[in-house]
């Protein structure tokens, strides 16, 4: 037996795909056979039994069609007789909510008419089952609920929904993100305005509001709080109540000791918000369809995302530490405008709760607001990012079977299944605190203006799928919290080809869209790039640096990650495209085989962004020689612009690592020269420290940097003056 066809029919209703098979007719003098699981198609001329193949084994048909016979060559029933029938065999089974099709002939070599029954075959399922790419209803709901609202079309997500608390709010958040996400992808060209020049004259800065003005409190609120310590006036405005956060945390020690270095956590605080520590972390991609170069063992990284982070807990202490270094926090407050003046930016918000207008006037605005920031769609034309992952998940606090997963170890990235309906899912599964896992359900999209990407679709996916990826019990499930979101990608070439900042306004985190395509969170590189972007903002402020030319250098850009810009574009399926379904994983099992035959250290070094240029192309070369087609399907995912883009891109990274093992010297010297440099000549001091930190944090080597976070730095609470110690004693 030999398998001749596998393809993915993208829709949830096997049985009509079933149905369709049924009906199909293939001409000719072939007989066709009813099965339950598809037909069989067998032709006049006799097979010897003697072109069997030894045998067969089950993962040849990945994980169900369970109805369908396995023979093995030397175990045939008695009741079949020695002379079997040139036989075709095509079945359909389900998975991922999803149908795939196989077909196998009992012969080695092609029949009769063989490959042109199978293209009209499947033109004829491309026709009746097209690629569908549903947009949510539009909804009113001053006349009925969400759930009313949403029921008919999602069911399964608003049943477990009605379960979450908040969930009928989380629902709502789901809703309205996606939409407003549809809406910036649809209308690129016309993005709505937020930012306008000011004319007129320029105030004091003693008579402005505030120094710092960020919007958005999740990744906001880590950043505004360093400022804040740093003795600037801060105003943070949060659009939903402060410490309301749709996504957990996870991150390394190593990671959040940049906190503690910079005075801004002490070692108790970072444990007080450890919900959990796991011992190891896996990475596994399905590889049943795979061919054998093409499959991996499990890739242990057990220093990878293992402390998951309490993120209520964790905002909290964020805010409390703002609050107590003279900052202000304006939750439920809407931010809708922004006027820039010549040494000021005035916003214009409006208090939810009680529809009041909010103004307020500051030095510099701070974009924190993530995928769906207005601001970052308005000063990048339209074109705010060239990809994204749509995330969806939960956590849950308990109900799953003694067995199915330890709570020391954590998914940090898997999949159980094919492309499904043009997407390759990807899980990742994070132990929390007492019965609590974290679950995300994700996938890399081209964004596209007929396939944005959508949430609730992806939700559906998520509470259908969920027990095949984990056994387990639907009902006896307990939902804590929805965790959900729009991650974006920027596929950059330099360090510059990317619109941050605008005159006295400025983005970090997602709206920046800067961050590593294998972490997926803006957290992570936030947390990593902190102290050059302190230092850098720290800079600019003391010396009014504030033009989009200075702004736009204080950016977390990293020339060892934007060459692994085209890793993630060869896990997207091109939006009406049809790919082999065993397409994405083969690469991804590739790539993560290589890794995992690695020293831990360097598996660990390439996921946290730090991969150096000789191992990057040591695991390159490799991968391409253990697997040539990579080659040829990464020119068919990306074509020839994107490949001409990556080259670009490449060439960047390799002067970039050149320049950085050539002039290691150079941040050393800056720091020598700052105390006569700077002020002299502070436009130049800030030019050569943006050189310096892209020689270090640049290349993914923070530990070779020179980090002096300086500015006003001061204490929450007055501090015990230190008493000098005697000599014998020091």
């Amino acid at each position: 037996m030999q398998e001749i066809l596998y393809i993915e029919v993208p829709t949830s209703d096997t049985a009509a795909v079933r149905d369709w098979l049924h009906q199909f007719l293939p001409g000719g003098a072939i007989a066709k056979q009813v099965t339950p699981d598809g037909i069989r198609l067998t032709y006049s001329e006799p097979l010897s039994s003697e072109s069997l193949p030894h045998a067969v084994t089950p993962s040849t048909f990945g994980q169900s069609a369970t109805s369908t016979a396995i023979l093995l060559k030397d175990q045939l029933p008695s009741e079949l007789s020695p002379e079997l029938p040139s036989e075709l065999s095509i079945f359909v089974w389900s998975l991922q909510r999803t149908t795939y099709l196989k077909a196998f002939r009992w012969a080695k070599q092609p029949l009769p008419q063989e490959r042109k029954i199978l293209q009209q075959m499947t033109r004829g399922l491309r026709d009746r089952f097209p690629n569908r790419y549903p947009e949510p209803p539009a909804i009113d709901l001053t006349q009925q609920t969400i759930f009313e609202a949403l029921g008919e079309r999602y069911p399964k997500t608003v049943h477990y929904f009605q379960e979450i608390p908040n969930g009928e709010y989380d629902l709502t958040r789901v809703y309205w993100w996606e939409q407003r996400w549809r809406e910036g992808v649809k209308n690129p060209q016309q993005p709505k305005q937020v930012i306008f020049r000011q004319k007129g004259g320029a105030p004091d800065f003693s008579a402005l509001d505030y120094d710092l003005i960020y919007i958005g409190g999740a990744l906001g609120v880590v950043h505004s709080a360093m400022m804040a310590q740093l003795g600037y006036r801060v105003l943070l405005i949060e659009r939903m109540p402060f410490g309301n956060i749709n996504r957990e945390w996870n991150i390394s020690r190593g990671e959040f000791q940049t906190l503690i270095d910079l005075g801004l956590f002490t070692s108790a605080e970072f444990e007080s918000v450890i919900a959990r520590e796991y011992v190891d972390g896996f990475n596994k991609f399905f590889d049943a369809n795979n061919p054998p170069q093409s499959k991996a063992a499990v890739l242990h990284t057990p220093t990878v995302l293992n402390i998951a982070i309490d993120a209520e807990k964790f905002l909290k202490l964020c805010g409390e530490k703002l609050r107590s270094y003279g900052g202000e926090i304006w939750d439920e407050t809407e931010f809708f405008r922004a006027d820039v003046g010549e040494k000021s930016v005035t916003i214009q918000a409006k208090h939810l709760p009680t529809q009041k207008a909010r103004q307020a006037s500051g030095r510099l605005l701070v974009d924190a607001m993530g995928t769906a920031s207005p601001i970052a769609w308005q000063i990048n034309g339209g074109h705010a990012f060239d990809s994204v992952c749509p995330t969806v998940g939960a956590v849950i606090d308990g109900g799953f079977e003694p067995g199915v997963w330890d709570a020391l170890y954590g998914d940090v990235l898997n999949s159980h299944g094919d492309i499904s309906r043009g997407r390759q899912l990807i899980w990742e599964l994070f132990p929390g605190r007492g019965n609590e896992l974290t679950f995300y359900l994700f996938h890399y999209h081209q964004v596209h203006p007929e396939n944005p990407g959508s949430l609730l679709e992806m939700y559906e996916d998520f509470f259908t799928i969920l027990p095949e990826y984990r056994r387990c019990d639907m009902g006896k499930l307990k939902w804590r919290k929805a965790t959900f979101g729009y991650i974006p990608g920027h596929f950059s070439i330099r360090g510059n080809d990317r619109t941050v900042a605008f005159d006295r306004l400025m983005a970090i985190g997602d709206a920046a869209s800067l961050q590593s395509p294998l972490v997926f969170t803006g957290f992570g590189s936030l947390i990593r790039n902190l102290p050059r972007l302190t230092d850098l903002l720290d800079t600019a402020l003391r010396h009014d640096l504030l033009k989009a030319k200075h702004l736009n250098q204080i950016r977390a850009f990293q020339s060892n990650i934007a060459v692994t810009w085209l890793f993630s574009k060869g896990m997207m399926v091109p939006t009406g495209k049809f790919l082999a379904p065993q397409k994405v994983n083969s690469m991804l099992n590739t790539f993560f085989g290589i890794l995992s035959d690695e020293s831990p250290e360097v598996a660990d070094r390439f996921i946290k962004d730090r991969a150096g240029w000789v191992p990057f192309n040591r695991m390159a070369i490799k991968a391409a020689w253990q697997n040539p087609a990579l080659l040829l399907w990464i020119w068919e995912l990306a074509g020839a612009k994107d490949l001409i883009r990556w080259v670009g891109s490449y060439l960047n990274f390799s002067f970039s690592a050149l320049m950085s093992w050539l002039f290691s010297w150079v941040p050393r010297l800056s720091r020598n020269l700052q105390p006569w440099l700077e002020p002299r000549y502070p436009a130049l001091w800030f030019w050569l420290l943006t050189r310096s930190y892209a020689l270090t944090y640049g290349m993914g080597k923070p530990q070779d940097s020179f980090v002096q976070v300086r500015g006003k730095a001061r204490s929450p609470q007055p501090q015990p003056p230190v008493l000098a110690k005697p000599l014998g004693d020091r």
